[in-house]
Order: structure tokens, then sequence, then C-alpha cells
């Protein structure tokens, strides 16, 4: 019944996410034209070989964060960073190439895919924690970035009134933030009871209670007891921002042909680039919006919208390049894409045979 009701949810999201990837491809296709083909892929040739720096560079982002989540784990549970690194390349590729799979499935399917290393509920808490930290350092990042942006350059009215509602809309995150963590608000149990008080969710409800308690007192309780652990884990998380902006920086040093890049640039363009993963997860490897953003605020920066596409496409090579080794450890453990997505207990079962 369980896995007939997710293959069910899966059939009802499919169109959706169909309609979603082929727009993207449209939009995709619309400003490769718009920039010029042959300039796309005159900056690809200039890149050339080094493109191996791009991965290595990029390889430091999955490293950190990784590091990151093995440190939200305490005792008596403790994750290896290598299990760490190959949940979370796994877990990636199922958000990259999977519309709306970020939202449901990505997240959560790391922590299942470390079952058969610490128990289910310390990963789910763990995994928790890392992505709070994550989002306060992408908070810190993208007020950052857009006050440089809105600060040292004239911005066209539509890029200047994004940026402002971006800052706006971080302050708001933040305030929020901010008051659901000092309050330790139980917003998971919370929503299950009212569910349970109405007479909907059935059994499951009621069963699930008890896990979402242990999970919210799991990580609100985190800051009292590991109080040490707090400034590495977000200096880890810094890092997969710094390495994001050499990554930029690095990448416009061998593709642009009009302007040398500056630090400066480099880290606007990374900021934005967050903004457009965080609103676009759903959109698989932003296919198309990250083209039209990049390209756009290019232009702004002193390069050319060809030099922006061209960015974007690097970067979405680099995605796929670590979607296909996710891919690839999912099928050495004899998972396959569908099955993750279908059929989560398989990711359980496979897990149970890992232990065994």
């Amino acid at each position: 019944m369980k896995d007939q009701s997710t293959q069910t949810r899966s059939r009802k999201f499919a169109p959706f996410g169909l309609i979603v990837a082929a727009l993207g491809l449209l939009l995709f296709g619309y400003f490769i034209r718009k920039a010029g083909l042959s300039e796309v892929v005159a900056g690809i040739r200039r890149l050339g070989v080094g493109f191996l720096l791009i991965l290595a560079i990029s390889a430091i982002r999955h490293i950190v964060r990784s590091i990151a989540w093995t440190r939200c784990f305490e005792p008596p549970y403790a994750l290896r960073f290598r299990d760490a690194l190959a949940a979370r390349l796994m877990g990636d590729a199922l958000g990259n190439i999977i519309p709306l799979a970020s939202i449901a499935i990505a997240e959560p399917s790391k922590a299942a895919f470390v079952r058969h290393r610490v128990p289910l509920m310390a990963g789910l808490s763990a995994i928790a924690l890392e992505n709070i930290f994550y989002s306060l350092s992408v908070v810190l990042f993208i007020f950052s970035g857009t006050s440089a942006l809105l600060l040292t350059f004239q911005l066209p009215k539509v890029l200047r009134y994004a940026s402002i509602g971006a800052l706006i809309a971080t302050a708001v995150v933040t305030c929020i933030g901010y008051v659901v963590i000092r309050g330790q608000w139980r917003f998971i149990s919370g929503a299950l009871r009212t569910l349970a008080r109405r007479g909907l969710g059935g059994k499951w409800v009621e069963k699930t209670i008890p896990r979402a308690e242990t999970l919210e007192s799991m990580i609100y309780g985190f800051y009292a007891r590991n109080r040490t652990r707090v400034i590495p884990i977000f200096a880890l998380e810094v890092c997969f921002h710094l390495a994001g902006v050499t990554e930029i920086y690095t990448t416009l040093s061998f593709i642009s042909d009009v302007a040398a890049p500056t630090l400066l640039t480099a880290f606007i363009l990374e900021s934005v680039n967050r903004i457009i993963n965080m609103t676009f997860k759903f959109v698989p490897l932003r296919t198309g919006v990250d083209e039209a953003g990049t390209g756009m605020l290019s232009k702004v920066l002193g390069f050319t919208t060809a030099i922006g596409v061209t960015l974007a496409i690097v970067r979405k090579a680099r995605d796929i390049f670590w979607a296909m080794i996710g891919v690839g450890l999912m099928v050495r453990r004899g998972l396959s894409v569908r099955s993750v997505v279908t059929d989560p207990q398989q990711v359980e079962t496979e897990t149970a045979a890992a232990r065994g």
C-alpha cells in the first residue's frame, strides 16, 4: 500500500516535472541563440583542459560539506568521511537530474544512503543540522554579494529591483530563522499532531510523531551540547562559498576575452548563482534559468552575455560530471535512480544488505 502510494505520487508529479524540464530546455536554447553559438563554442574552446582544474576546485565544495556533515553527528554515532562524501554525491545526483527531487528526495536520501553506518534518525538530524549551517552561510553570502552589486554597479531597473528584493528576502528569512531556532518551534511534530487530531494520515502519523519529536530534540539540543563545533562547521560552509568564488574566477580567466575577472565580480556572480540555485531547485541542473541570470548579470559586470552563458554551461558540465559519479556509486551499490525515487524502501533494503 505504501509503495503504491509512493508510485501514485511520482506519477502525479511526473507531468509537471516534464513541463519544467521542457521549459528549461527552451530557455536554454533561446539564450544560446541570443548569446551566439559561435561565441559560446569559442569560450568553451578557450577553457580546454582548464576544465580539469574546475573539477578539482569544485571537488573542494563536496569535500567541505561532507566534512561538515560528519561534524554534525553526536556520540555514540559517527560517520566516516568517505561514506559521507559518497552519500552526498548520490543525493546531489538525484537533486540535479530529477525535477522536484531536491525538495522531497535528495536531502533525506543522503541519510538513507548511510543507514548501514548510522541509524536513520541520527543521519537525518545530522543532515538537517548541516543544512541549517549551510543555509545561514548562504543568507550571509547572498546578502553580502547583493549589497556589493548594488553599491558598485549601475543596474537596470529589473535587476536593481530583483537585488533589493533579494536583500529583503534574506533579512526576512534571517529573522524567521532566528525566531524559530530561539523559540525551538516544534513545527514538524506540531503539524503531525494537527493531522492526527483531524483524523488524517492514520497510523502512519501516530507512529511518526515520536520520531519527529526525537529529530527536533536532537537538532535543537546540538548547540547546547556542542558549542565548540559551531564555528568550525560554519567555517567549513564558508569554505564552500570561497571555493565557488575561486571556481568562477578561474573559469572567467580562461573563457573571457573582453575583460579580466576580479575577485569582486567572481564574488557577485557566485552570490547570484546561490540565489538561482535556491530559487530554482526544482529545475534539473537549473537549465535555462542559470544561462539567463548569469548572461544578463555578466553584461552588467563588464563581460558579454556570451561569456555569462558560457560560464553557466561550464557549471552545468561540472554538475553533470559529479552527477555521473553519483549515479555510478548508486549503480555500484545495486540501486537505480528509478528505484530510489519510486521505491524508497529499496534504499533501506540495500543498506541492510550492506550491513550484512
